[in-house]
């Protein structure tokens, strides 16, 4: 798989960890201007891989290189600065070309008579560096990190993830590796980084489970199975399309094959000992015939049909909740009636309280205000951002088993803590190993799996795509599109959102919470034509105000017959419209409406502004003579 015009060739990178492999003689190549999104499970060694990729540990065997004099930029998973170290002055770390200069040059200025003062200004020159500070500034403004003072020690773990992230971008290497780029942002950072990368057109090699984020921004799918990694040349749209065509051919393969070995197999066991060439020639085809017959054939789909235990009428009844930490307000004279079987999802711009209203929500936390009223049959499933501390020592079966051996289905029907652990992508040799040889991303799986163990008949899941991998969101997502009970889902993940909620509660800050009647990508095309309408109005206005002051009086003539009727015509139109029109701005901004209606009366909109404007303009021409 060599590159054209190659920024990065691999060849034979072999890694592994004491007798676990997690990958062996990978070859690819990534080109200049190339973007490429790299899938794989969680437990094949990507993260690893990226790690290897850039010299932060070390591999077994194989050649990694790289084009003379490129530049690389390396978002990690879990970035750390010292502690020492201001939010602005971790962008000055060392690693990064631009910001070392910057700091050679200061040397430099500070060091009687200026050694070498030429030859690093016009190094800065051609780095662009002179607005370094100020590039670095803006990025971690869109970022949401604004206190550049503030010491790294006091941020949590997704702003430094964001500090990392601007550092990366900050410096516009050639080449951007970046470990899911996307976790710890709300959905409005994801959208800018998207515009961001996608104006920037520099080559990319990236691990993100988002996949609205690989469809916009690659154009190559590179997916790690087995120790293969297969080139897609598309978004990941076309990826799922051509990767259901290459697990339908293998498929198809290993079943031509078993036929066929069959049929050799009784030749093999009846054919006498003595052979001549031509069966010596059809026992080694037998064996390589073998080879493939016995291959891993691909599930084309992997369900999971679980029931959850019953659950009453009587959900929840929220009735005017109030939640302020200082003069934060989180919940203002809140109240909500859950229904049955409903799924929400809640969206919003980090600190905007989406964690703190589920924690109300299962009593881990007090309001201040207000009554919250839970039915008696619900059984709670909390999968929290925090995660689950497993013993490292114990083995994965026993980890599950310890909440429960069997998960009562109904009807005679029981799913064991082994045949769960399977469905979601622990083999019977991996459920045996011990946790610690786990994974980040499979130590999430393991603990989603103890979360549906215990049956619940309302799922309350905060973050849960953050470091699974798309193959286990693909499988969650069917989980839960047939799950008979409850949901609320808070996530940034706008793909797994729109497969699996009816309906969107928005916390916009200061307590606006808002409910819309759809899914994101609904809620987003809503939000965008509101945004239009809303400017649209504005240069109405505008034009209007213009327009008037062009206005003047051609002469003293007095209006004809035709034109007094006209005129009054015109002021009953003029009021009509009007008054449609505040009903429509009115009915658009109350949150009411079905996404059928907001586009339908989207559209009428500008329609009306330009009817409105013609005669009004008109009216003002008649006026003069009136």
């Amino acid at each position: 798989m060599a590159a054209v015009n190659p920024y990065l060739q691999v060849e034979n990178l072999t890694k592994s960890f004491g007798d676990q492999v997690l990958f062996e003689n990978l070859t690819f190549g990534l080109a200049e201007g190339q973007r490429v999104g790299l899938i794989a499970k969680n437990g094949t060694g990507k993260s690893t891989l990226l790690s290897v990729l850039v010299g932060k540990e070390g591999k077994n065997s194989g050649s990694i290189i790289y084009r003379n004099d490129l530049t690389v930029g390396y978002l990690e998973q879990t970035p750390t600065y010292p502690e020492g170290l201001t939010v602005i002055e971790a962008c000055f770390q060392n690693g990064n070309a631009v910001a070392e200069l910057v700091r050679e040059y200061e040397k430099c200025i500070e060091t009687p008579g200026n050694p070498g003062l030429d030859a690093l200004i016009s190094q800065m020159e051609q780095h662009d560096a002179w607005d370094y500070e100020r590039r670095a500034k803006a990025i971690l403004s869109q970022l949401k990190i604004r206190d550049f003072d503030q010491p790294i020690s006091q941020l949590s773990g997704g702003q430094v993830k964001r500090v990392a992230l601007a550092n990366v971008l900050i410096n516009r290497p050639d080449l951007l590796i970046l470990d899911e780029p996307t976790n710890h942002l709300d959905l409005d950072m994801i959208e800018w980084l998207e515009d961001y990368l996608n104006r920037a057109k520099q080559s990319l090699l990236m691990v993100t489970h988002d996949r609205y984020f690989l469809d916009r921004v690659c154009d190559t799918i590179y997916e790690l199975d087995d120790n293969v990694i297969y080139s897609y040349k598309g978004n990941y749209s076309y990826y799922l399309e051509k990767r259901q065509e290459r697990i339908d051919a293998h498929n198809a393969e290993i079943a031509r094959a078993n036929n066929l070995y069959r049929t050799e197999l009784d030749w093999m066991r009846r054919m006498p000992c003595a052979r001549g060439h031509k069966a010596r020639y059809r026992e080694e085809a037998f064996y390589e015939l073998e080879k493939v017959a016995k291959q891993r054939t691909y599930d084309k789909k992997v369900e999971l049909n679980q029931k959850s235990s019953y659950i009453g009428n009587k959900i929840f009844e929220a009735d005017n909740l109030c939640k302020s930490f200082g003069d934060k307000k989180i919940l203002d004279n809140f109240s909500y009636i859950f229904s049955r079987y409903e799924k929400m999802g809640i969206v919003g711009e980090n600190g905007t309280g989406k964690s703190t209203f589920i924690k109300i929500l299962l009593g881990l936390q007090t309001v201040d205000s207000g009554t919250l009223d839970i039915g008696e049959t619900v059984k709670f499933g909390y999968y929290s951002q925090e995660g689950m501390k497993f013993d490292e020592q114990m083995k994965v079966i026993d980890a599950v088993r310890e909440i429960a051996e069997v998960i009562d289905l109904g009807n005679g029907k029981k799913l064991t803590a082994s045949q769960l652990l399977n469905h979601f992508l622990f083999p019977p040799e991996k459920q045996h190993n011990y946790v610690y040889k786990l994974s980040g991303g499979e130590k999430r799986r393991l603990y989603l799996c103890t979360v549906l163990m215990q049956n619940p008949n309302f799922l309350v899941l905060d973050e849960p795509t953050n470091d699974l991998d798309i193959v286990t969101l693909q499988i969650l997502e069917e989980y839960l599109k047939s799950f008979g009970g409850c949901l609320i889902v808070v996530s940034h993940d706008r793909y797994f959102m729109d497969k699996v909620v009816d309906h969107l509660l928005v916390f916009n800050g200061q307590g606006d919470i808002r409910d819309f009647p759809g899914n994101y990508s609904q809620y987003r095309e809503w939000k965008d034509a509101k945004e239009h309408f809303e400017n649209e109005k504005q240069k109405a206005e505008q034009q209007k105000e213009t327009k008037t002051q062009k206005v003047r009086v051609e002469s003293k003539r007095k209006l004809s017959f035709k034109e007094k009727k006209e005129l009054e015509q015109l002021e009953k139109d003029i009021e009509a419209l009007e008054a449609e029109k505040k009903m429509l701005e009115e009915m658009l901004c109350s949150g009411t409406l079905s996404v059928d209606e907001l586009t339908e009366k989207s559209k009428r909109l500008p329609v009306l502004n330009d009817e409105l404007d013609e005669k009004s303009m008109r009216w003002l021409e008649l006026s003069e003579f009136a």
